[in-house]
C-alpha cells in the first residue's frame, strides 16, 4: 500500500504552539514544543492543528487522515445504500414472501455477529485501516459477482442467501474498524467533533442514498425481457444497476483508505495495558465491559434497543412500501432516507449545541432514546409514504444525537490497546440478536404489521425509561469528564 507523510504546517514552531496555547487555554510548556519535534520526525504520530478556530470542527477539518477517512466513509456509505435497498427489494420480487426476506438478512447477521468480536481483536493486533481496506475488498467483489448473475439472468433465491451469509462475515471485520480508526488519528479533547463530521457524513450518505436507490429501482419498474429468465423479476434493471453503483464506490472506498496514516500505540499505553496472558485476545475486551457497571448496562440497553428496533424497521418498512404505498420502492428508499437524514440531524445537533452538564447526561440520553419508542408505535398506524418519512425522520434524530455521544464516551472511557475489542464487543451487543429479530419480524408481519410496530415500540419506550432512573447513568458522564482531565 502507498504510504504518505504528513502535512507539516508551515508556520513557525513557536506561532502553531501559541495558537494551541490560545485556544486550549493552556500555558506553553515544553512538551507541546517535543510534540511538534516528534510529529515533524515520525509521521505516524497523530497531526497536531495550529488551532485558532473557535469551534472544534472546524480544527478537526485541518486533520489530512480525518478528511481522508471522512470522504471515503462518505462513497463507502452511499454506496452500501443502495445495496441495503436493492437486496431486500430483490428476495420480494423473487419470492413475494416477507419472511423469505426477514430470513436473508438474519443469515447475513449471524457472521456478522458471530466475528465482530474477532474482528475487534484483529483490528487491536494489526490495523483499523488495513482491516477497512481488506473487507471493502471483500464486499466488492461479492457485489460484483451478484451483479454478474442478474446480468446474466441466472440468479436464484438460494444464491441471495449464500451472498447474504459471505457479505456479513465480511461486515463484521469493517464495523470494529471503522470506530476504533478514529482515536487514533483525533485527539481525546476533538473525538466529539470528529465523530460528528464522520458520522454526519455517513448520515448524510445514509439520508441520500437510500431514496436514489428506490427512485433509481422504480425508474427501471417493468422492465423486464421476457426471453430471459432473470429478467421476469419486476425491477430487475434498476436492481442490477443498484447493486454495480454499490461495487463501485467499494472499489474508491479502497483506494482512499489506502492513503489513511495512523498513529502508533506508544509503549507507555502498551506498558500501562498489561491483561493476563491467560485470557484469549479477543475475549479481554469483553472481560473490560463486564468489570464496569456504566457498560455493563449499556450493554444490555443496546441489545434491547438494537432487538426492538432493526427487525421492525428493516423487516417492515419494505413490506409496507410493497404492500401499503403506491410508490413502491421509490416509497422504500424515502422512509429510509427520511430514517437517515434524522440521524445526521441529530449528530449535527449533537457537535453544536451545547455539551449537557456531566451529571444530567446518562438520563437525558435515555430519555431521548425513549422517545424512539414513541415514534416506532406511530409509524404502524401512517398511510402515506411522506408522513411516514416525517416520523423516520423524527426518530433517526433522537438516536443520531444518543448514538454520537454514546460513541464519544466509549472511545475517551476505554484504553486505546483495548478499543477495538470493547466496541465490537458493544457491536456484538448491538446486532448479536438482530438475525433473530429479523425473522421473528418477518414471521409476525403476516399476523399483523401494526401490532408489530406498537408492541415492539411500548416495550423500548418502557426498558428506556427504566434505565433512566439507575444511579449508573448519573455517574456516566461524570466519569468521561474525569478521564479527559486525566488524559489532559
Amino acid at each position: 500500500m502507498p504510504s504518505y507523510f504528513y502535512t507539516i504546517p508551515k508556520a513557525p514552531a513557536r506561532n502553531i504552539l501559541k495558537a494551541v496555547e490560545i485556544h486550549q487555554n493552556k500555558p506553553f510548556t515544553k512538551n507541546y514544543s517535543n510534540s511538534l519535534n516528534q510529529m515533524a520526525q515520525d509521521p505516524s504520530t497523530p497531526e497536531t492543528v495550529p488551532a485558532r478556530q473557535k469551534h472544534p470542527i472546524l480544527v478537526v477539518l485541518r486533520l489530512r487522515n480525518l478528511r481522508l477517512l471522512w470522504i471515503g466513509e462518505g462513497i463507502s456509505v452511499l454506496g452500501s445504500q443502495f445495496y441495503m435497498i436493492a437486496l431486500p427489494w430483490l428476495v420480494l420480487k423473487l419470492t413475494n414472501d416477507p419472511f423469505q426476506m426477514g430470513t436473508v438478512l438474519a443469515l447475513a447477521g449471524i457472521p456478522r455477529a458471530l466475528f465482530m468480536l474477532v474482528g475487534g481483536a484483529l483490528t487491536d493486533r494489526y490495523s483499523p485501516k488495513i482491516v477497512m481496506v481488506i473487507s471493502n475488498l471483500a464486499r466488492m467483489l461479492l457485489v460484483l459477482a451478484l451483479t454478474y448473475l442478474l446480468i446474466s439472468g441466472l440468479i436464484q433465491i438460494w444464491m441471495l442467501y449464500a451472498l447474504a451469509l459471505s457479505f456479513g462475515f465480511a461486515d463484521a471485520f469493517f464495523y470494529p474498524a471503522q470506530s476504533a480508526i478514529i482515536p487514533r488519528i483525533v485527539d481525546d479533547e476533538f473525538l466529539l467533533a470528529g465523530n460528528a463530521i464522520i458520522q454526519g457524513t455517513i448520515q448524510l450518505s445514509l439520508a441520500v442514498g437510500p431514496a436514489l436507490a428506490g427512485v433509481l429501482i422504480a425508474l427501471f419498474s417493468k422492465s423486464s425481457d421476457p426471453t430471459v429468465q432473470g429478467s421476469q423479476i419486476a425491477d430487475i434493471t434498476g436492481i442490477t444497476a443498484a447493486f454495480g453503483f454499490n461495487a463501485l464506490t467499494f472499489f474508491l472506498s479502497v483506494i482512499i483508505f489506502s492513503l489513511i496514516r495512523i498513529k502508533k500505540i506508544t509503549e507507555s499505553e502498551t506498558a500501562s495495558q498489561e491483561i493476563s496472558g491467560a485470557l484469549n485476545f479477543f475475549k479481554q475486551g469483553l472481560l473490560y465491559v463486564l468489570k464496569d457497571k456504566t457498560m455493563r448496562l449499556m450493554l444490555l440497553v443496546t441489545s434491547v434497543a438494537h432487538f426492538l428496533v432493526e427487525g421492525p424497521l428493516l423487516v417492515g418498512i419494505p413490506v409496507m412500501a410493497n404492500t401499503r404505498f403506491p410508490e413502491g420502492a421509490a416509497a422504500f428508499g424515502i422512509i429510509m432516507s427520511g430514517l437517515g437524514a434524522g440521524m445526521l440531524l441529530g449528530i449535527l445537533l449533537a457537535g453544536f449545541l451545547p455539551s449537557v452538564r456531566p451529571e444530567r447526561l446518562g438520563t437525558f440520553l435515555m430519555l431521548i432514546l425513549s422517545s424512539s419508542g414513541l415514534e416506532l408505535m406511530i409509524l404502524g398506524f401512517l398511510p402515506g409514504t411522506y408522513s411516514t418519512a416525517f416520523v423516520a425522520l423524527l426518530m433517526g434524530a433522537s438516536q443520531g444525537y444518543v448514538v454520537i455521544q454514546y460513541n464519544t464516551w466509549l472511545q475517551i472511557r476505554t484504553p486505546r490497546l483495548l478499543l477495538g475489542r470493547v466496541l465490537s464487543t458493544m457491536m456484538f451487543a448491538s446486532i448479536g440478536l438482530v438475525p433473530i429479530s429479523q425473522a421473528i419480524c418477518g414471521a409476525l408481519i403476516k399476523l399483523n404489521i401494526t401490532g408489530l410496530f406498537l408492541g415492539a415500540g411500548l416495550t423500548l419506550t418502557v426498558v428506556n425509561l427504566w434505565v433512566a432512573l439507575r444511579p449508573e447513568m448519573r455517574s456516566m458522564g461524570l466519569e468521561m469528564k474525569a478521564k479527559i482531565k486525566v488524559t489532559n
